[in-house]
């Protein structure tokens, strides 16, 4: 299983406009009314509207503005939470200015209210044709991508203060370390299945660049997007040498080596997060990742999962379910590519990043789960076992097993 992750991107950003998608709300005459999202500073309510631009800003994409861009279920916030960004600020009073052109609307709104259609991003509209694309798949936080990152590697968010029964939920943790409540790692080490984390290659996931790709492992140390390191069980298990940069991926699939199951984070450059530039480099990154696994010899018995780690402040239509104190966070777009994917298939049901986790435990650890109340397992302060949550939908409904292994999806650009 691969499992590649990208930044802040909502569900109905890229795939708001996806035939038979619960995509955004239209009528005969546009837009439905409840997709309007009033602008403080504009004194006007504005619904979403098309962009080709490749350079967005996006919005504040923390816990606060979830809270305000959710809106108590009306989701209609999301201009009210991009007011709170200096830049959007800036140009939306000044919205004449030259520099603040590509990031505006065509009446001066915040570009989180922009949507993109196929042609924009072919390629990851071609996936979606392909294989399964998940229109119900929600962060598992609602805040940013540490939180989120350590759900991927955890299924938790939370800060300690020392022992592992410390531990409490938090949205919004520090990056300093002493995670010390129990990764997938530990399900995974016990049953003997192989995996890895890959990080890109700059300062964003690990420090000293470029000497991370020189001692993969020795000069990591935890960020946002690379959180593994900061956990105890991966430092008191001498397990650093599990992180690696992208480069060793691509190694490792070029060599038929790739390990049992593998997780994917990107550069800054390529990530497509909001105000680091073009989204262009990413999305080339992304189809070149998926077409070298497609042509590779891994192929046949691989599954790839998509998706994007929080919305990004950009808007989408629907409420996200509130399972516990922690989230779920807002829509995000996931796709599904494997042999056996079940074709132009679009999964409806709830997912959250708990579901990947599920996955992994189903394929490979007998269906044992990250549950602290289990015998011998390590002392945990979770106050709950996501996976076993009876909402939460099965990722095995995505593939067909009695069908012939499909060719590798080919991309249009």
């Amino acid at each position: 299983m691969i499992f590649i992750v990208q930044e802040n991107r909502s569900f109905d950003h890229y795939f708001g406009t996806y035939p038979g998608a619960d995509g955004i709300p239209s009528n005969a005459s546009g837009w439905a009314q409840s997709t309007c999202n009033p602008d403080p500073y504009l004194d006007q309510c504005f619904h979403p509207y098309h962009t080709r631009s490749d350079v967005q800003i996006g919005g504040p994409h923390g816990h606060d503005a979830s809270i305000i861009d959710v809106a108590g279920g009306k989701m209609n916030g999301f201009i009210e939470g991009a007011a709170s960004s200096p830049k959007t600020k800036e140009c939306t009073i000044n919205s004449s200015d030259q520099a603040c052109s590509e990031f505006l609307g065509p009446a001066g709104q915040p570009d989180v209210m922009s949507f993109r259609n196929r042609s924009d991003i072919p390629n990851y509209w071609a996936l979606a044709d392909w294989g399964v694309l998940q229109d119900h798949l929600f962060a598992s936080v609602d805040s940013y991508s540490l939180p989120s990152h350590m759900f991927i590697f955890s299924g938790w968010a939370a800060s300690c203060a020392s022992d592992p029964m410390s531990c409490k939920s938090d949205s919004t943790p520090s990056p300093a370390g002493n995670f010390n409540w129990t990764p997938i790692a530990y399900l995974l080490d016990e049953h003997e299945v192989t995996w890895r984390w890959y990080v890109g290659e700059d300062t964003n996931v690990c420090r000293a660049y470029p000497n991370c790709a020189q001692r993969p492992g020795e000069d990591f140390t935890p960020t946002n997007w690379n959180p593994p390191p900061g956990f105890n069980y991966i430092r008191d298990n001498h397990l650093l040498g599990h992180i690696e940069p992208v480069s060793k991926f691509e190694s490792a699939l070029s060599n038929s080596a790739l390990p049992s199951v593998s997780w994917i984070m990107p550069a800054e450059r390529v990530s497509e997060h909001p105000g680091k530039g073009s989204m262009v480099p990413g999305y080339d990154y992304v189809s070149h990742l998926i077409k070298s696994i497609g042509s590779s010899s891994e192929w046949g018995s691989t599954a790839v999962f998509l998706f994007w780690d929080d919305w990004g402040g950009f808007y989408d239509h629907v409420s996200p379910p509130r399972i516990d104190n922690l989230g779920y966070g807002i829509r995000v777009p996931g796709i599904m590519i494997s042999p056996y994917a079940k074709q132009g298939y679009i999964d409806h049901q709830t997912l959250s990043f708990d579901a990947m986790l599920k996955l992994i435990e189903d394929r490979f650890t007998g269906s044992e789960r990250l549950d602290p109340s289990a015998p011998g397992f390590p002392a945990d302060a979770r106050p709950s076992v996501r996976e076993d949550q009876p909402h939460l939908g099965d990722l095995q409904e995505e593939f067909n097993f009695n069908q012939p292994p499909r060719p590798a999806p080919t991309l249009p650009d």
